[in-house]
This record gives structure tokens, sequence and C-alpha cells, in this order.
């Protein structure tokens, strides 16, 4: 009797592990159909602008804002946009190979890539950031001062947008 208790229980938690694996990894990713621009912030622009890519890959989420990942092909230079301060690229899925977080933090560092500002809260206290290296785009989503402090429950600081209702 006590077998079979010992292999239910390995065996249920094998199951939960592959289970809260896959819903972490794969299931709630969605691939995002084939693009021809991308929104970038050019200097002293008031918005955002339509910047042509191509072979774009992306992949989204609804669960949470900060689940995009992108990657494309892109002639621009990081001189005409607004520079993005304190890019941090987030990890992607493994199988959303294009995206590599470590080899655009280590860009970053060493000057072979810039960040620019894609669209500034994109939702509120989220910013949508474009890294350019190599005539290649990667683009993600991170929270800003402002979602900090919001989503922290803190008042925001001064010059962020007037924050949503609760």
């Amino acid at each position: 009797m006590g077998r079979i208790l010992v292999i239910f229980l390995l065996g249920s938690t094998l199951l939960a592990g592959v289970g809260a694996w896959y819903l972490q990894v794969h299931a709630f990713y969605d691939r995002l159909p084939e693009q021809d621009s991308v929104m970038l912030t050019p200097l002293a622009a008031a918005a955002p602008q339509p910047f042509a890519v191509r072979n774009f890959q992306g992949i989204d989420s609804d669960s949470s804002p900060i689940r995009y990942r992108a990657c494309f092909d892109i002639d621009v230079t990081p001189d005409q946009l607004t520079p993005y301060p304190g890019a941090t690229p987030l990890i992607a899925p493994g199988w959303f190979d294009c995206f590599d977080a470590g080899v655009l933090t280590n860009a970053l560092s060493d000057g072979r890539a810039q960040a620019v500002a894609g669209v500034n809260n994109i939702r509120y206290g989220i910013d949508r950031v474009v890294v350019l290296m190599d005539g290649r785009g990667y683009s993600w989503q991170q929270i800003n001062p402002c979602g900090t402090a919001y989503f922290d429950g803190d008042p925001v600081p001064d010059g962020c947008p007037p924050p949503p209702e609760r």
C-alpha cells in the first residue's frame, strides 16, 4: 500500500510540475501576425510614428502587459529617435529564439546596441522599448517609474500622467 501511495504522489507531483511549466512557457502566448511597421518616437516628436519593418516576429499575451516580445529588420538609425534610459530586456520563452535578453543586455552595456522609445505608456505605467542593433530591432514592454509607483500603491512621481481609477 505504501508503494502505491508513493507512486501516486510522485506521479501527481510530476504532472503538476509539467502543467505549471507548460502554463508559464507556452499556454498564454499567442504569435502576432506579420506587421509591416512598428511605432517609434522620433526626436522632439509629440507622438510615436510608424517605421517600416521586415521579417517581423512577435508574441504577446493577454495575461500580462509585459509579455510582449518582437524581433524585426529595420532601416533606421538610433540618432533619429528618442533614447530610452533604463532599458532592461526581459527574458522571452526559450522557443521564441529570435529574442535573447542576455545578448541584448550585453550589447546595451558595451554600446553595440541603443535603446529607443517605442510607445511610452502604451498602457498606464507600461512602455514599449525597442533596441536597435546591426539593422535589427528587438522590442518588449517594461514597467516605467510611473507604473512602478502606481502598481505598488504609492503616489506617482511628478511628471506622470494621472493614473486611472482603481
